[in-house]
């Protein structure tokens, strides 16, 4: 008995040891972005200028790791890791060939791996840019050497967002830092929003159009969601007071005006998006999106178009300054084959 009770202090105090280790690690080591930085770039081949009518398609790639087969743990879900790497490159390549056919001006991406453990280290940037000759910025908006949780543990992680265009661009693009609403320690392996700001001049013109890239806070008790759409707007209002056509798209993790009507809450005890209301914009600003077709599906179970537990939600689309005029906006219904949300399609003519 002695021997045994031995062994687990022993024990006891070697766990201690090694989680006070990780701990210190992971605060030496933790991601800590500057409020406005350059974005990393890579000019596109052979730039077009933007002319009055562009097109832009925002779309939440879910790593290539959150397709049809996939739950997830932190929406009542199981899993932690993708279905396996072949699925990950399988859903990689159907994605990048929605891109390809879709032939936007620009595409907004969310959930974008570029060294993660999640996804086997590739570059899914590099694998959508390849060969389509598009430029892109990208942001990282995850970057931790090590997430400890759940089990079997995230381990090392590198995504963000990344606007690909083959628009000529103006200035260098910028990754803003949004608020964080997570605290010492849980903030040292948690996700560091941000936006991406790109500028493109407009044939013409000596206007800019301003596009901006997001993917908004998730997992928080919701007053994150909200200090960051009040920092979006900020940014968005400060370009479009300078005379630029601005844009907003990506996934705001938020409904858009009567998208709860659209797709109900069946399990309130699971993950629910905030609200965006119309009447906190700006005099001539507009939500833009599509409300008869879902954007996203929770992760509590692989997807079962039939099943009662399904649920759906509308919390990917754009924001547009008044001088923007909406032509068309379209949810491209993909069944959720390959990500956990479908692409927004967006035309629009700058006035």
């Amino acid at each position: 008995m002695r021997k045994l009770c031995k062994f687990l202090g022993w024990l006891l105090s070697l766990i201690v040891l090694a989680a006070a280790a990780l701990v210190i690690y992971l605060s030496v080591t933790e991601y800590r972005p500057e409020d406005r930085a350059l974005a990393n770039v890579q000019a596109p081949e052979g730039p077009q200028p933007a002319g009055q009518r562009v097109t832009l398609l925002s779309w939440n790639t879910g790593y290539a790791g959150l397709d049809a087969a996939a739950d997830f743990f932190m929406d009542g879900g199981n899993m932690v890791m993708p279905v396996s790497q072949a699925a990950v490159e399988e859903n990689m390549d159907a994605i990048a060939q929605v891109l390809q056919t879709q032939q936007a001006d620009i595409f907004l991406l969310q959930e974008v791996d570029r060294d993660s453990a999640r996804t086997g280290g590739v570059d899914q940037l590099a694998h959508y840019a390849g060969g389509t000759g598009l430029g892109w910025a990208y942001g990282a908006n995850y970057r931790c050497k090590f997430v400890p949780y759940p089990w079997p543990p995230l381990g090392r992680m590198e995504s963000g967002i990344a606007t690909l265009s083959n628009l000529e661009t103006q200035g260098e693009a910028l990754r803003i830092s949004l608020p964080c609403p997570f605290s010492w320690p849980v903030r040292m392996a948690n996700m560091k929003r941000c936006l991406v700001l790109t500028r493109y001049p407009v044939a013409g013109t000596d206007k800019s159009l301003v596009v901006v890239n997001l993917h908004l806070e998730a997992y928080d008790d919701g007053q994150g969601k909200i200090a960051q759409t009040q920092a979006l707007m900020q940014v968005l209002q400060e370009e479009y007071a300078k005379g630029n056509y601005v844009i907003a798209g990506g996934d705001f993790n938020q409904t858009f005006p009567g998208g709860l009507d659209a797709c109900p809450v069946i399990d309130s005890s699971l993950w629910t998006p905030g609200v965006l209301e119309a009447d906190m914009l700006p005099e001539g600003w507009q939500f833009a999106y599509d409300p008869t077709t879902p954007t996203c599906r929770l992760l509590n179970q692989p997807y079962d178009p039939d099943s009662p537990g399904t649920q759906y939600y509308v919390i990917d689309g754009f924001l547009v300054s008044p001088n923007v005029t909406v032509e068309a906006v379209t949810t491209l219904d993909l069944g959720f084959a390959h990500s956990d949300h479908n692409p927004v399609r967006l035309e629009v003519t700058l006035r």
